[in-house]
């Protein structure tokens, strides 16, 4: 997965503020970020938090044939792990041009500047050497990887301790930690890497840059040196040309620089010596009840809640009522709505003519039962054969012809002939056979 480039608005925000001597959280030019070294239970573990960065560092050994030209030393191996945890575009399986970098750099820092006393890693002359392995995880990366993982890799070996060794002829006995004391290594100098950027062809100078300001660099300067202000390794990638004066200026205040996590390093190895030795808790169990656990916890911040009643009842009563802007609601009439006053609408005409249409038709529903009613009831009474037929198409009163009168055959045609011209015609007929009646 590749990472997520930088836009222009904020290449160009962050370029600006380098210019004006600003950082985004806050550093001046030359300042490092926080620096956090915490040690394992076990030795040779060791975290070291540089800001957001979090590296860990693991040192492991084992006994194994030397080299052939090289039968009285041991053996020294470095592995860096950039893990998809720290970074979404890190690949798993894959070397990328990042980690081969950084496995280089890391090797020229601590093997090659033979800071390790390596013939003392040597058990059987030509037979048994001790294989050291320094693994580094990368937990998160928020830039100046390199420097998190030279730190973290010379405090892990500073706090490593082999296995006590015993020999008996031909035969070779590793004693455990409860059988003899463990000896840790023979280590001469603390080399540590200091990382410089530059922008803008070398115009501005940043240290300890973090992610998003090695997107916009130029180009970087790696300097690996020791408290004694000697340069171990050095490095420049990014392809621009530095003036002498430029490096000479970066090792001086790599010197400075490096002196300071020097004594951090030892003040963080005796305060955990100190701690084993009152049998106190360390490293993961120590962790546990601190809620350290985290990679990325913020501190907490104390907050004042002592008056906060009383501000609070002050400020009610100093505020001022709000004004009512909205106007009320209004119903001028039962089932029409209206917001605000001298308003026109529509919204109640079409209502208005349906309930007319159905008073109508209830009326006439009205009228014909009523005189079905009376039909029926002047049957009974004179024993006349009355037919009446309610369907829409049609309204037909017969009379029986032997009784009927023929003024009523004449009234019978016309409401007939009324219905067929309309429902307000046989509205009338029927009227007049109810006044007869």
């Amino acid at each position: 997965m590749k990472e997520t480039p930088l836009s222009n608005c904020e290449r160009d925000f962050l370029l600006k503020a380098i210019e004006e001597k600003k950082r985004l959280d806050g550093r001046q030019t030359y300042d490092y970020r926080k620096l956090k070294i915490v040690f394992g239970t076990d030795f040779g573990c060791c975290f070291v938090e540089l800001g957001k960065t979090r590296v860990m560092a693991q040192v492991s050994c084992e006994l194994v044939a030397p080299k052939e030209n090289r039968p009285n030393e041991g053996i020294m191996f470095f592995n860096i792990e950039l893990s998809p945890m720290a970074s979404p575009a890190f690949e798993q399986g894959r070397q990328s041009e990042l980690l081969v970098k950084l496995n280089r750099q890391l090797e020229r820092c601590l093997r090659n500047s033979k800071c390790i006393d390596i013939e003392s890693l040597c058990v059987v002359s030509g037979e048994k050497v001790w294989q050291i392995r320094v693994d580094v995880h990368m937990l998160n990366h928020d830039g100046n990887l390199m420097d998190a993982a030279s730190i973290a890799a010379i405090a892990a070996l500073c706090h490593f301790k082999r296995p006590d060794v015993g020999i008996q002829g031909n035969e070779v006995t590793v004693y455990s930690a409860e059988e003899r004391d463990p000896i840790p290594l023979s280590i001469y100098h603390m080399p540590i890497s200091v990382s410089f950027s530059f922008f803008q062809q070398g115009t501005y100078l940043l240290i300890d840059p973090c992610e998003r300001e090695e997107r916009v660099m130029d180009g970087l300067l790696m300097i690996a040196m020791n408290k004694h202000r000697e340069i171990c390794s050095i490095q420049s990638s990014g392809g621009i040309m530095l003036l002498k004066e430029q490096v000479m200026r970066c090792s001086k205040i790599a010197s400075v620089k490096v002196s300071e996590i020097t004594e951090l390093i030892s003040k963080a190895l005796e305060n955990d010596k100190a701690a084993r030795k009152a049998g106190g808790r360390c490293g993961f169990a120590e962790s546990m009840p601190q809620e350290r656990i985290t990679a990325l916890k913020k501190d907490e911040t104390a907050v004042g809640m002592t008056d906060v009643s009383q501000r609070a009842d002050d400020i009610i009563q100093k505020a001022a009522a709000t004004p009512q802007t909205n106007q009320p609601l209004v119903v001028p009439v039962p089932g029409v709505g209206q917001v605000g006053q001298g308003l026109q609408n529509s919204w109640g005409i079409e209502e208005d003519e349906q309930d007319a249409e159905e008073e109508i038709s209830s009326d006439e529903q009205d009228d014909s039962k009523e005189t079905k009613m009376e039909v029926e009831q002047n049957k009974r009474e004179q024993g006349d054969v009355v037919e009446i037929s309610d369907s829409e198409e049609e309204e037909v009163v017969i009379l029986d012809p032997e009784t009927a009168d023929p003024k009523d055959k004449e009234e019978t045609f016309q409401s007939t002939s009324s219905h067929q011209k309309g429902p307000a015609a046989s509205k009338k007929v029927r009227q007049k056979m109810k006044r007869r009646v």
